[in-house]
């Protein structure tokens, strides 16, 4: 299927500045995502910030349903935040746990969700259970298996690790989860407007996930699914008075749709912009959006893996839009000042975002180069040609 890299790039207005391979921290902004997030500031220049929300209320009100098109769910599953720490941790952190129970995860998981399990276990007793990879550094699924008790209260995956282009088994560990009648959460960061996601099929019950990356949403605004079946089990670890309602003097009651894990105030325009954001995605296809993204990190890989002293760190079955590397003899951190001189972005991974996986693997720092649809082949020559200078 060919894929418009002409319409693509003119409607991203960056491409004409800089070769852009950080798009699994915070992707270029389309037009209609930028347009709608201006002209909203700007309506609340001119007539009041409550004001613009209020005329602008269906607009901001269509994000939820774009998003459960997004998520093959429904919109009173789906709550919108300031980013997705909060997602994870307003869904995490609504579960009660004691001494004795335990906490499944996979061995490439997300700092900030270990540093939440270790917080609870310190605070509660439970433990943190790390399922070991199979032998292409995915999770295995017959460890996972192995490892399934009545004392597993949570099984908490990233589904594509901050440090590689791996991509977790999400739907065969949902499966699983679902057998056991055990809650499943999916850290989607990065995996959200790359990949197709449906939370019926994944079998997740909670799943959170941000706006800024490769959905190409504004910074500063995430979102949550919550399976409804589980919504009105679990109250979140605060309230306010958009997720609850004061009955009487002593009493409270919370929502009964997902926005229990809201708060009332909300920045409208990325709201806003995020439902524009995730319908521009829908409007190209997931399908043929994870084909591009796919070819390109494959493309790249290839061209990399050509390069004397370079070592490509990606592992798993499924790689997606995530290419990790070393070059010999350079600071992965001097390497992306270097290439930012030449405008070219990309970052760098620590061991301090994904010690687990990084410490097995005897890596201390990667350089991370994340693809997206609107960066051409031209663009993945060019960066070749920059780190061979490099080298």
């Amino acid at each position: 299927m060919s894929f418009d890299l002409v319409r693509a790039r003119r409607e991203t207005p960056g491409c004409t500045h800089v070769l852009h391979f950080n798009n699994a921290g915070a992707a270029l902004m389309p037009r209609p995502v930028v347009a709608a997030l201006v002209d909203h500031i700007r309506l609340e220049v001119r007539i009041g910030g409550y004001e613009a929300a209020e005329r602008e209320e269906a607009r901001v009100e269509h994000a939820y349903d774009a998003l459960a098109r997004l998520l093959n769910c429904a919109r009173e599953e789906i709550a919108i935040v300031e980013n997705a720490t909060r997602a994870w941790d307003m869904a995490f952190y609504a579960f009660a746990f004691k001494q004795g129970d335990r906490i499944l995860t996979a061995q490439a998981e997300y700092a900030s969700n270990v540093i939440s399990f270790l917080q609870t276990a310190r605070r509660t007793g439970c433990s943190i259970d790390v399922v070991p990879n199979d032998e292409t550094g995915q999770l295995s699924i017959a460890a996972l298996e192995r490892m399934i008790d009545a004392r597993v209260k949570l099984i908490a995956v990233t589904h594509v690790p901050t440090n590689g282009g791996l991509v977790n088994p999400a739907a065969e560990i949902g499966h699983i989860a679902n057998a056991a009648g055990v809650p499943f959460l999916l850290d989607a960061c990065q995996s959200a407007g790359q990949m197709p996601l449906d939370v019926r099929a994944i079998g997740c019950d909670m799943l959170s996930a941000t706006g800024r990356k490769y959905l190409r949403g504004p910074r500063g605004i995430g979102f949550l699914y919550v399976r409804k079946g589980l919504i009105e089990t679990l109250e979140p670890p605060f309230l306010d008075l958009h997720a609850a309602r004061w009955t009487t003097a002593d009493c409270y009651e919370l929502r009964e749709d997902a926005r229990r894990f809201e708060n009332w105030e909300t920045n409208h325009g990325a709201k806003l912009a995020l439902g524009v954001a995730a319908d521009y995605a829908l409007g190209w296809g997931l399908d043929a959006i994870y084909a591009r993204i796919r070819q390109l990190a494959d493309r790249l890989r290839d061209r990399l893996s050509g390069i004397p002293g370079v070592i490509v760190r990606d592992i798993g079955a499924e790689r997606c839009g995530i290419v990790t590397f070393t070059l010999d003899g350079k600071d992965p951190a001097a390497l992306k000042r270097a290439l930012a001189e030449r405008d070219m972005n990309v970052t760098v991974s620590t061991r301090f975002s994904t010690r687990f996986d990084m410490e097995a693997r005897a890596l201390d720092s990667v350089v991370r180069a994340s693809v997206h649809y609107y960066n051409s082949e031209a663009e993945l020559e060019r960066f070749a040609r920059a780190i061979e200078e490099l080298a």
